[in-house]
């Protein structure tokens, strides 16, 4: 049995050889290296994408976190607006007690210097009465008239005496 050589050594094979390293060449030059500088452009392209995306990030986190400062801010000043509306109606309500205290007071005031009128007036009055009762039961007690200016004053005499008593 004879073995025979799967491939033989003819020029057809070196022919062939040849050929593809020439094509391989052909196509390193012309496809490869495009395809290269496509795929190198390509991944620096991402490469740059990912670095704006990384700053788009710590961009958007800074702004959140400039966000929740004003927004504290934000709410510290509304509460300190609260708090300072609380007060001035604590002082407006403080003034209106205290207006109504003064009015009151003013009221309490006034009606006294109006009682004491009327007592002084009531006074007169009961005086008068006193007096003329008086005259009225001398003039009977004596029987005679007397005159009436000089018993208005012995009168008036008695009053001041039984008030100063007082």
């Amino acid at each position: 049995m004879e073995f025979k050589p799967l491939v033989g050594l003819t020029p057809e094979v070196f022919i062939t050889i040849a050929n593809t390293l020439v094509l391989f060449l052909i196509l390193k030059k012309v496809l490869f290296k495009p395809v290269m500088k496509i795929m190198d452009e390509r991944e620096a392209d991402i490469k740059s994408d990912i670095e704006q995306g990384k700053k788009a990030k710590e961009e958007g986190l800074k702004f959140k976190s400039e966000y929740e400062t004003k927004v504290g801010a934000a709410r510290d000043e509304g509460q300190q607006i609260v708090e300072m509306a609380k007060r001035r109606a604590e002082e407006k309500s403080s003034e209106i007690i205290a207006s109504a205290k003064r009015e009151a007071e003013n009221i309490k005031t006034k009606a006294s210097a109006d009682i004491e009128k009327e007592r002084q007036q009531a006074y007169n009055d009961v005086k008068g009465e006193i007096s003329s009762i008086a005259l009225l039961a001398a003039s009977k007690v004596i029987e005679k008239d007397i005159d009436k200016s000089k018993h208005e004053e012995l009168i008036d005499e008695f009053i001041k005496e039984v008030g100063d008593a007082k």
